[in-house]
């Protein structure tokens, strides 16, 4: 019988955080071609609450940033033990190089967003992707 293979949970973890934030990043892109960004909430002229498209790009981020450090985890987790069917690493491999060509293309467009705003956004975005990213991380190899 094969001996199982098992890689150290940092080296897990840091894979699991980069995917997250790498997903993360390109939903923030893709959000920000399509009206959602976060630059809304440096805006002057809005007067009270919040603008809708940045709180949903905000939970949108930290959903995606999550999910994808914990699902990455479990799945590294499992590749290491060959748990892994061919087809379901074929397809996960042809979801993540589709996520990230259109966050690609997004991002090659010129910026409906002020420049000053634009890397504010960008860099909430990739904090707040990192740290949710490692939380999800955490909990799916706490799990584990």
């Amino acid at each position: 019988m094969a001996e199982t293979t098992t890689f150290p949970r940092r080296l897990i973890l840091g894979g699991a955080m980069i995917s997250g934030v790498l997903l993360a990043l390109a939903v923030h892109m893709l959000g920000a071609r399509y009206g959602l960004d976060l630059g809304g909430l440096w805006r002057s002229d809005t007067r009270g609450l919040m603008p809708p498209g940045a709180a949903i790009a905000w939970w949108l981020i930290a959903t995606v940033g999550f999910s994808g450090g914990y699902f990455a985890a479990n799945l590294m987790h499992s590749a290491a033990a060959g748990q892994i069917p061919r087809r379901m690493r074929q397809f996960l491999i042809a979801v993540g190089v589709l996520i990230l060509a259109g966050a690609g293309q997004a991002a090659s467009a010129p910026s409906p967003i002020p420049t000053i705003s634009g890397v504010l956004a960008g860099l909430a975005a990739l904090c707040l992707g990192a740290a949710v990213a490692f939380c999800g991380a955490h909990f799916a190899l706490r799990k584990i």
